[in-house]
């Protein structure tokens, strides 16, 4: 059995106000091994975006902690967070979430300079290319239209070689066809590269593609068996 690349251990988040005390996550609890896929599923407001951005260590837990590689996320302080999340942590979001006075390249390029490559132009050239973007390598964001900015938010996200990928509602700003274009893309990378993939999503036909799925219903995990006809990777409890 491969290593646990995150370990979530009976985390939970509430938050206080006047009116009372909200649960949002009840003791969540599992393992991810390499390679392993999982969606996590949910209606709107049942905490899988919270959790997402815990395993993140971009938000705190009230309860319990993350394991990324085997460090306790929340051991560190926000800076050492932050320095480990760009080593291993690749993010895809609803909104893109590409700079806006930035061309496609300068895009993909941004992580590559933050990490002190020096192959960096090579380096986001080629991973654009790969999602089919070679002749906009000069387009700014307001020029491309929405596929082509998730596709830039792909590359972007893959050009580092994370060993884990969270992604956020990936195609939740697109249409259909396009969506599942992108999806297409984000699976064939994910393979391509051997990445964690952890994926929110209220679409069930992309949940299914997933190894695993994890449902999130009012704060609390429930953990389907391996979906029929996906790679045989084992999620460890």
């Amino acid at each position: 059995m491969s290593e646990s690349i995150i370990s979530v251990e009976h985390v939970s988040k509430a938050v206080t106000d006047s009116s009372g005390t909200l649960d949002i996550l009840r003791d969540i609890d599992f393992r991810l091994a390499e390679r392993e896929t999982v969606a996590i599923v949910g209606a709107s407001g049942s905490g899988k975006s919270t959790l997402l951005s815990i395993i993140a260590g971009l938000d705190l837990p009230t309860a319990g902690t993350v394991r990324l590689a085997g460090q306790d996320l929340f051991a560190l302080d926000e800076d050492a967070r932050a320095a480990l999340r760009a080593k291993k942590v690749g993010f895809v979001f609803q909104s893109f979430q590409l700079l806006g006075n930035l061309s496609a390249l300068e895009n993909v390029m941004l992580p590559l300079e933050l990490a002190g490559r020096k192959d960096a132009r090579g380096a986001a050239s080629e991973m654009l290319a790969r999602v089919g973007l070679s002749e906009r390598l000069k387009h700014y964001p307001k020029l491309l239209s929405g596929g082509e900015q998730q596709r830039v938010a792909l590359a972007r996200a893959f050009v580092l070689q994370p060993a884990l990928l969270l992604a956020d509602e990936p195609t939740g700003s697109l249409d259909f066809a396009t969506g599942e274009k992108i999806m297409e893309l984000m699976f064939a990378l994910n393979r391509e590269q051997g990445t964690t993939l952890v994926l929110v999503t209220h679409d069930q036909a992309i949940a299914a593609r997933c190894e695993r799925k994890i449902t999130i219903e009012a704060g609390r995990m429930w953990l389907e068996a391996p979906v029929p006809g996906a790679a045989a990777h084992h999620l460890a409890l």
